[in-house]
C-alpha cells in the first residue's frame, strides 16, 4: 500500500514535516510494509521557504535587511541557479514574529527589507521570483518594498515621504521611473482574496491583529485608498489586501501574477503525481472548519486527490464550526486528535496513535 501524507502545521503544537512524519510512525506502526510518502506543505506563510528547500534545491543566500522597525534583521532567501529563480518569504524580514506583541504597530512596520532581499536576487541575475508574502507585520500597502526597489513617494514639496503606512498621509506623488523588477517574471503566493481598501480590505481585517486600533484602521484604510488613486489602479479589486497591500504592489506595480500559496508549494515539491499513483493520501492542519475548503492547503491536497479517485483522510488538532462542509467537499473522514491544544510531544505522540488505530481498522479505513 502507498501512502502520501501531506500535513499542514499545527501552529503551536507541531511544523509541517513533525505532523507529517508523526502519521507516518503511526502508519508503520499498524501497517510496517506501507510505503509512505511525506511532504511538507504550506500556504505562503511563515515557513513556506524552509518546507520546500530540500526539494527545490538552489543555495541559500543571507543578508542584513531593514526589519519591520527599521532595525537590521538577517534574512534569507533561496536561490536556484539552473532555473534563474529566487524563492522569498516576507516573513523573513517583515514577519509578524519578528516583533514582540508590545512592538506591533502597523503605522511604522515597513516591507523595505522584502525589497532589499528581491533587489539582491534581482542583482544577481534573477528571471524569475516567488515570493511568499504570508504572517507579515505590516500594512504599507508595499510601498516600503517599491522604495527599495527604486521607486520614489512623495510628498506636496516633492519630498520623501517616509516610511509605513501613516506616511501616506503625506502622500502626493509617485515617481516610478526608477522601478527595478519590472522586466522579471513574479509570482506571488497567498491565498487571500480580500481587497486592498473597503471593510473588507487588509486594515480592517487583518490590521487589528498587527496592533491597530479602530481608528488606526479607519485612517490607514483611507491613506491606501488616496495611494492607489495616485498610482492608478482600484483599490477594491479582490486579492490586493494580502499582507497588508503587499500583493497590491506587485501586481499593479511590478505585474506579479497571483496564485495561491499551497498550489505553488505543491507543485514545488512534486506531490500531485505521488498523489496519482498512491491507495491513500492524509492531510490536514490544527483547524479544520467551514473555512478549510476555500481555499486553504488541506483543501488543494484533497482536490488532487478527487481528481485521481483516491480516498482523502483529513487530520486535525480541533473540528471547527461547519467542519461538515469538508466531508460534503469530497473528505472520506476527519479526525480530531485527543485534545486540541497540545505540547509538541504530546502532539506528535497523540497524532502517531491516531494514525496507528487509524490502519489497524478502527477509524474506517477506506478500502
Amino acid at each position: 500500500m502507498k501512502v502520501v501524507v501531506a500535513m499542514d502545521s499545527f501552529k503551536g503544537s507541531m511544523t509541517s514535516l513533525e505532523a507529517g512524519n508523526a502519521v507516518k510512525n503511526g502508519i508503520l506502526r499498524s501497517f510496517p510494509d506501507a510505503e509512505v510518502s511525506v511532504f511538507p506543505l504550506a500556504d505562503g506563510g511563515e515557513g513556506t521557504i524552509d518546507a520546500i528547500a530540500p526539494f527545490v534545491g538552489g543555495e541559500t543566500k543571507t543578508l542584513s535587511v531593514t526589519g519591520p522597525l527599521g532595525k537590521p534583521v538577517e534574512a534569507s532567501y533561496i536561490y536556484v541557479s539552473s532555473t534563474a529563480t529566487a524563492y522569498i518569504e516576507m516573513a523573513k524580514a517583515a514577519g509578524l514574529t519578528l516583533l514582540k506583541e508590545d512592538e506591533r504597530d502597523p503605522y511604522v512596520t515597513t516591507t523595505f527589507g522584502v525589497g532589499e532581499l528581491m533587489k539582491d536576487a534581482i542583482t544577481n541575475g534573477v528571471k524569475s521570483l516567488v515570493i511568499c508574502i504570508g504572517g507579515s507585520s505590516t500594512n504599507d500597502g508595499g510601498v516600503g518594498m517599491l522604495q527599495a526597489l527604486g521607486a520614489k513617494f512623495l510628498d506636496k514639496d516633492g519630498n520623501d515621504i517616509g516610511s509605513g503606512c501613516a506616511a501616506l498621509k503625506d502622500l502626493a506623488s509617485a515617481d516610478l521611473s526608477g522601478l527595478m523588477g519590472r522586466d522579471i517574471s513574479i509570482t506571488v503566493a497567498s491565498d487571500v482574496t480580500n481587497p486592498l481598501c473597503g471593510p473588507d480590505g487588509c486594515s480592517f481585517v487583518y490590521g487589528p491583529q498587527k496592533g491597530a486600533t479602530e481608528k488606526m484602521c479607519s485612517e490607514m484604510d483611507g491613506w491606501l485608498k488616496v495611494y492607489a488613486g495616485i498610482c492608478g489602479f482600484d483599490p477594491y479589486e479582490p486579492g490586493t489586501g494580502a499582507a497588508g497591500g503587499m500583493s497590491f504592489a506587485l501586481k499593479n506595480l511590478l505585474g506579479a501574477t497571483l496564485r495561491s500559496g499551497a498550489v505553488i508549494v505543491m507543485e514545488a515539491v512534486g506531490i500531485v503525481p505521488e498523489i496519482r499513483d498512491c491507495n491513500i493520501v492524509i492531510t490536514g492542519e490544527g483547524r479544520m472548519d467551514s473555512q478549510t475548503v476555500k481555499g486553504k492547503a488541506p483543501f488543494e491536497i484533497l482536490k488532487a486527490g478527487v481528481e485521481y479517485k483516491k480516498p482523502v483522510i483529513g487530520f486535525t488538532g480541533i473540528l471547527g464550526e461547519g467542519y461538515e462542509e469538508c466531508l460534503k467537499a469530497g473528505f472520506k473522514s476527519i479526525i480530531p486528535l485527543v485534545r486540541p491544544s497540545m505540547v509538541t510531544s504530546e502532539a506528535v505522540k497523540s497524532t502517531e496513535d491516531t494514525a496507528a488505530l487509524l490502519f489497524e481498522g478502527e477509524l474506517n479505513l477506506p478500502g
